[in-house]
């Protein structure tokens, strides 16, 4: 493996795109700035360590999930005060969408510290790219409500949209949310459904909501 050569970075927040499966998928510029950062704020430290032992990368973990991310972000505000540079990474893909982050990029940009992306894999993009229906715009919907009622209303609100739409879900409830957009979209309208995107079993099919439930 080639070394990984360190580099001056800012007092900043880096928010930086980690592969979403394969761990190929990471640009240099995104190992550098997880190699130079003073500390790396990861979503599962468990998760991110792998990644950052693959590239032999040794820098301070801290964690910051769903459950801590206001407490999370004042504490990286103060590591910003004291000159420090910290990346923000997520389990898989880009923080902050549909995932931790939002928070901490917003306190951060309150305490009028500069905020650095750091672009690469996201799944959205993945996949849209992938069902050949991206042409002419789309709309990325993120994760609608666990609730039933309240999905069902979500999906009333998307229903007169032009574009395609990009939703998220995790697998133990993609049945039953598969069966809700049968019923708000009706039979006949078409499914791209993706999943283990890059990695090893990486399945995308296009269905009609007839018979995607089945599927």
């Amino acid at each position: 493996m080639t070394a990984v050569i360190e580099h001056a970075l800012e007092n900043a927040l880096y928010v930086v795109a980690t592969p979403i499966g394969n761990l190929g998928d990471i640009t240099v510029r995104a190992v550098q700035t997880l190699a130079s950062a003073n500390v790396v704020a990861a979503e599962d430290t468990r998760v991110t360590r792998i990644l950052l032992n693959h590239y032999a990368i040794k820098t301070r973990l801290i964690a910051v999930h769903e459950h801590n991310e206001r407490n999370a972000a004042d504490g990286i505000v103060k590591l910003l005060q004291q000159g420090q540079s910290v990346a923000l990474v997520t389990d898989a893909g880009t923080p902050a969408v549909s995932d931790p982050g939002a928070a901490v990029v917003n306190a951060v940009r309150a305490a009028r510290f500069k905020v650095i992306p750091i672009p690469g894999a996201s799944a959205v993009i993945a996949a849209i790219s992938a069902s050949g229906e991206g042409e002419h715009g789309f709309t990325f919907a993120g994760f609608l409500p666990a609730g039933a009622g309240d999905r069902k209303r979500a999906l009333a609100a998307w229903k007169t949209s032009l574009h395609a739409l990009v939703f998220y879900e995790s697998p133990h409830r993609i049945v039953e949310m598969v069966a809700a957009l049968l019923e708000a979209f009706g039979e006949e309208r078409e499914i791209i459904l993706a999943r283990e995107i890059t990695k090893k079993f990486e399945t995308i099919v296009r269905l009609k909501l007839s018979e995607a439930v089945a599927w």
